[in-house]
């Protein structure tokens, strides 16, 4: 018998099959592009099987459409580029790869926010990630890169001081005590159990090298080595998200002077803006979003027409993949590519107040037809 290990197979014989898939990669990889970059590594040794396998192993909703793909370095969006390209035009509302990122991290430049209606908004956040320059990203990145990622972001982080100063918990060597703790202030990651996550790699060796930081006021925090190498998070409860993301913009700032102070930069071009594992979150990164009770609104049959108006997206109560219970949801930007943060955290605010004012309307038995089919004509 032949030694099968020698059997060169060709790229229509390892050409995947994507006919009962609904995700961007599926629609976008053709046999011609498969054959084109199956020969390619990144200068890390990542490859196209590597970039499409997620994506691969979860065919996904047909009513849902995931991106599909991830990056294992910060090179593997140029080396897959006739891959990656397309798959970021169509997630991010045909971002031509000629466009131009801009951003905008000055806080002063949000208009309103200072306190949403608080009766309706339960809670406040603003998140994105960070990764650093010369390592691997979470799919491919070695356990020596993992360990050197969570040395170089606890030193950084405490150098913090003033009302962004904290503590680190490591996840491999946590007390039962501080991870009781740590659940009931809702902070804490666990190993990830979504088959995108798993199938990209994402889980090895857990917990090895993650953590979690957080300050004083328990108001700021990051995580390390989840699904980026930094989740950046600004959160506290009711309606006043000018000063969440005001705190948001102050501790990327301080962490990113104390990045440079170690000899250490964050992955940016200015194409892509800030580069991290998927696709769906170039860009900014950012999800800025408000636990909203609105029960009569979300009954509305034009609500989701209306949040596609608002440029926004809806999770449950308790995030993605869960039911709204009591008529909360959790509302955030759809975009995180072409726009600013400011821009992003003001679609927010401009969204919420208009869903807000709808909610109030409906409660004292008044029609919103009218501000709805305004809202959809401009």
């Amino acid at each position: 018998m032949p030694n099968t290990s020698t059997i060169k197979y060709t790229a229509r014989e390892e050409f995947p099959d994507l006919s009962n898939h609904n995700n961007h990669m599926a629609k976008c990889l053709t046999k011609d592009i498969y054959k084109t970059l199956r020969s390619r590594q990144s200068p890390n040794g990542f490859n196209i099987d590597n970039v499409i396998q997620t994506g691969v192993d979860n065919p996904g909703h047909p009513f849902i459409m995931t991106v599909g793909c991830v990056a294992g370095d910060e090179e593997s969006y140029e080396t897959f580029a006739e891959l990656f390209d397309p798959v970021i035009e169509a997630r991010h509302n045909g971002y031509k790869k000629t466009a131009k990122h801009k951003t905008d991290l000055n806080p002063e430049h949000l208009m309103g926010g200072d306190c949403l209606d608080e009766k309706y908004v339960l809670s406040s956040r603003v998140r994105t990630g960070r990764s650093i320059r010369g390592l691997c990203l979470p799919p491919h990145c070695s356990r020596a890169e993992r360990r050197k990622i969570e040395e170089i972001s606890y030193k950084a982080l405490e150098k913090l001081d003033g009302e962004l100063k904290g503590i680190y918990y490591p996840l491999n060597i946590m007390s039962d005590k501080d991870q009781e703790q740590l659940i009931n202030d809702h902070f804490l990651f666990d190993k990830p159990v979504s088959p995108l996550l798993l199938s990209a790699g994402m889980a090895r060796d857990w917990p090895d090298a993650r953590g979690i930081w957080h300050n004083d006021k328990k108001n700021f925090l990051v995580w390390i080595n989840e699904e980026d190498h930094l989740r950046v998070i600004s959160m506290q409860n009711g309606g006043k998200m000018k000063e969440v993301f005001t705190r948001w913009c102050k501790g990327l700032r301080e962490i990113e002077i104390q990045m440079k102070e170690l000899g250490r930069e964050y992955m940016w071009n200015e194409h892509l803006g800030y580069i991290l594992t998927c696709p769906s979150n170039l860009g900014t990164g950012v999800r800025a979003g408000v636990h909203l009770r609105i029960p009569l609104f979300s009954q509305h049959p034009k609500f989701d027409e209306v949040l596609r108006k608002l440029r926004l997206q809806k999770r449950g109560t308790g995030g993605v993949d869960t039911a709204a219970e009591g008529g909360i949801f959790d509302i955030s930007n759809a975009d995180r590519l072409g726009f600013s943060e400011v821009e992003l955290v003001q679609m927010v605010v401009d969204g919420v107040e208009f869903m807000i004012e709808c909610e109030k309307n409906l409660e004292m038995g008044k029609s919103i037809e009218d501000d709805v089919r305004l809202l959809q004509q401009k």
